[in-house]
């Protein structure tokens, strides 16, 4: 199943989302967009590869769970937090989320920040983390 590229990091027959409905299972986000490529369409494969976009200023939800994440920086630079440890994200870079690591994903406020993200295709609700349940180092 090809999935060809279109401008401005779209994709022919795939659905342009919300990155959630709402935040009553995640904590608060804004400016996030999502695209599901691979998973969503009775593909035989044990994970989702996803696309993530994040308005200038945008953000995810702080939360956690029992999968994994494997995320790739492709468009933009963003600050990715994963429990107390907040590292820069250039394009190209990847980044491994474990299980039950808090994390929150973010763009500047000057720009966007756009990213593939590789989940299990089985995978628990997210829930939400209080900001001062993990203290924060220093940039990476």
């Amino acid at each position: 199943m090809l999935r060809r590229a279109r401008p401005r990091f779209r994709w022919e027959h795939v659905d342009f989302e919300p990155y959630k409905i709402s935040a009553h299972r995640g904590g608060d986000f804004a400016g996030a967009s999502r695209q599901v490529l691979i998973g969503k369409r009775g593909e035989r494969v044990g994970f989702h590869v996803r696309y993530f976009e994040l308005e200038a200023g945008g953000y995810t939800s702080l939360e956690r769970h029992r999968h994994c994440h494997v995320v790739i920086g492709v468009r933009g630079r963003g600050l990715v937090r994963v429990g107390d440890r907040i590292y820069r994200l250039r394009p190209r870079d990847t980044i491994y989320i474990g299980p039950r690591q808090a994390h929150q994903l973010r763009a500047p406020a000057s720009s966007s920040f756009g990213f593939f993200c590789i989940v299990d295709a089985r995978r628990d609700q997210p829930r939400a983390v209080k900001p001062e349940e993990a203290r924060v180092r220093k940039a990476r």
